[in-house]
């Protein structure tokens, strides 16, 4: 980030401009938390089927767990573990979590395996989470509710499929309240946050208008962060207006 940016957008939330000040590549040795945060996701989500697991990681070290459709919750769930590892660079006079870790929500449809993963359309999820998990350590800053983090500068879609080209932090609306949070220790708590991709005219309305109006359009058309790469843009303008 760089550290010589304070534009505020038109609602008064600030833009950080991520075009330098990127640290260099640092190698991680492992996970502090890794089998906390498993635990945590098989008792308040059910069982981690399986993890993927990063060969060679920067800073930090990103895994992702996969929690298989069931007939209770018919969707793929994938949490990050690392993230929290290190403490965010929180500004003193913001009251938000230091330590985060990151979830997607998937179709039942969604092909979660290796050779799948070849092809963009169904592994961008997991390469959005491994690169925000790694963000706010690369760049010496944090994210927290409400932050939007657009696909590149200028944005782009995430895959050939679909125009989503970026993401807002938001909770999840899948998970029961006592996963949002776990407990390490006295002065670590680790806050569980979703990815919910975002179109350009949505990033655009809440840098002008805020999140509260961009949530009650979520709220109108029923969205939420199930990511479906055809769904309705809240924010497009259709004859003028909203």
């Amino acid at each position: 980030m760089s550290k010589k940016d304070n534009i505020v957008s038109m609602s008064g939330a600030p833009i950080f401009r991520y075009t330098d000040g990127e640290k260099e590549w640092e190698a991680a040795t492992g996970e502090e938390c890794i089998e906390e945060i498993s635990d945590h996701i098989e008792r308040h989500i059910g069982k981690v089927s399986s993890v993927f697991h990063e060969l060679l990681s920067d800073t930090v070290h990103i895994d992702i767990h996969h929690v298989k459709p069931t007939e209770a919750r018919p969707f793929h769930t994938l949490v990050t573990s690392g993230m929290s590892d290190l403490a965010m660079n929180v500004p003193t006079d913001v009251n938000s979590t230091r330590y985060m870790e990151l979830m997607v929500t998937l179709p039942e449809h969604w092909k979660i395996d290796d050779e799948s993963f070849k092809d963009e359309i169904w592994y961008w999820p997991i390469r959005q989470l491994k690169f925000l998990a790694r963000f706010p350590h690369k760049f010496e800053t944090w994210l927290g509710w409400g932050h939007t983090i657009p696909n590149g500068n200028p944005a782009e879609p995430f895959a050939d499929n679909t125009k989503l080209s970026g993401s807002i932090i938001l909770p999840s609306v899948y998970v029961p309240e006592e996963f949002t949070s776990l407990r390490i220790n006295e002065s670590k708590v680790i806050e569980f946050f979703s990815l919910v991709p975002l179109y350009d005219e949505e990033m655009e309305l809440k840098l002008s208008k805020g999140s509260d109006l961009l949530l009650d359009k979520f709220d109108q058309h029923r969205i939420n962060d199930l990511i479906r790469v055809d769904r309705k843009n809240v924010a497009k303008k259709r004859y003028g207006l909203f």
